[in-house]
Formats: C-alpha cells, structure tokens, sequence
C-alpha cells in the first residue's frame, strides 16, 4: 500500500501530460491570392490587357479571342465580342476598337498617357475611354488600364547569336552577354559582355522595348562586342519566343537570339 502511494504522485502526473496533448492541426490551405487568379485567367485565356473603372464599376479584359466588358450599370453588365485588330492613330500611342455584342455596339480607346484611379490611386500607364451604342443613343465612360506582359519573357537568357553571327566566350570578357526579364515588375537585369546592366521593359501587344538601360563602367577589351550587343538591345522592336529561345528584332534588322537557362 506504501508503494502505491508513493507511485500515485507519478501516475497522476503521466495521466495530465497525456490529457493535455493535443492532436496536430490540420494544414490550413491558403485561398490564391488575387495576382494570382487574375495571373492563371491571364495564362489560360490569353488576356494582354486590362482595364477597370468605378461609378459606377466596371471592368474590361482583351484577349488574342474576345474582348469581355462586365459592370455594374444596368443593360451594360456582360458584353463579349469577338476580338478585332484596333485601328491606330498615326501621331500618338493611341488604338481603338470597334465591338459589336448583340444590340449593343462598344468603341474602346486605349491612350497612353498616365491615369490614376480615382477610388484607389492607383497608377496606371494607360487611359481607356469606352462608347457604348445602343438604340441610337450613346453612353460613354473612362478609366484606367495596363498591358499584361507576356510570362515567357519571364526567365534568364543567355545570348546565341548577335546580327546572325553565333558568338563565343571570345567576343567578350569572362562570360555571354545575358539577361534576367521580371514580368511582373517589367524590369531586367543582366551582364552585358563587360559590364552588369539593368533597365526597364516597355511592352505593348507584339511590341518589347528595353529602356533605360545602366550599366557599370569597367574597362573593357577592345575586341568586346558590348557595345554592338547595347546598340542592338536597345533598338529591339519585336520579339518572339519558341523553341526555348528568345528572339529579339528590330526594323532596320538588327536581331539577337537567347537561349532560357535554369
């Protein structure tokens, strides 16, 4: 009896660490966020621009197959139509398409010029000004809107080709000239031949411009190509991207071809 009783102090014990353990938690799953949905919708549908108003709210997406305007005013809440080629204006960034939806017929002007969101403040490249015709009578509104860059440019690419000719680690110093494209923020960095770079890209549908170039000022050998890789990079009109390479052009011919690294 002794010895139970002085055993009872350690069975109480185990007994209330084994009452206070808990079961593990289950794995919350986090809901995507709105980037993110907004970023898979862009992928899946082939969206390259947005736009978006308020008062009343509304919203507008163009893809390579239709353009989709949604709202909150009444008659207007859903339109789509069939994507067109927009018409542009000869002495500014400005394009303009004409949909039809049913009975109801819509004229979007897209300028560039910056525009600021009047609810939130946020800042947009573009401002967007949309007609709608419907049965005679014509209701307008404006708001503000963006191009979406293409994903793929999104990666690291080394440089294959410069105007047609394949380099080598000869043509410039310690390693090729290669670029590091951020779709997201529309910047890139890099290494141009000689020296570290990094700058801006301006992209519209089928259009890509690396502006605002930087770079370093290291000394450089006088057989590097840096110099004519700078000149053609910054002159890029037009790109395109198949096979895992990155092509780069421009009117005059000047072109630069990438190969995507890991």
């Amino acid at each position: 009896m002794k010895k139970w009783l002085q055993l009872l102090p350690i069975v109480l014990l185990v007994i209330g660490c084994k009452s206070t353990v808990t079961a593990p938690s289950e794995p919350v799953e986090k809901e995507p966020t709105f980037a993110y949905k907004q970023q898979m919708e862009n992928l899946e549908k082939g969206i390259y621009f947005r736009g978006n108003g308020n008062e009343p709210d509304w919203s507008l997406k163009i893809s390579e197959k239709t353009i989709e305007f949604t709202s909150l005013m009444p008659g207007f809440e859903t339109l789509t139509g069939n994507h067109v080629e927009p018409l542009q204006a000869m002495d500014a960034n400005v394009k303009m398409y004409r949909v039809a939806s049913g009975a109801v017929s819509m004229i979007i002007q897209i300028m560039q010029q910056e525009c600021v969101n009047t609810m939130s403040g946020d800042k947009s490249a573009y401002s967007v000004r949309i007609e709608f015709v419907k049965n005679n009578e014509s209701t307008f509104i404006s708001g503000c809107g963006n191009y979406v860059t293409d994903s793929r440019l999104h990666d690291i690419w080394v440089l294959e080709q410069l105007n047609g000719e394949k380099v080598t680690l000869a043509d410039f110093t310690k390693e090729l000239p290669n670029l590091e494209i951020n779709s997201s923020t529309n910047k890139f960095m890099g290494f141009a031949g000689c020296n570290r770079m990094n700058g801006a890209i301006f992209f519209e549908r089928g259009l890509l411009r690396f502006k605002n170039v930087i770079t370093t000022r290291m000394m450089c050998q006088p057989n590097n190509k840096e110099n004519d890789f700078l000149k053609a990079l910054q002159s890029t009109t037009n790109y395109k991207v198949e096979n895992m390479r990155l092509t780069l052009t421009n009117q005059s011919g000047s072109e630069l071809v990438f190969r995507k690294v890991d």
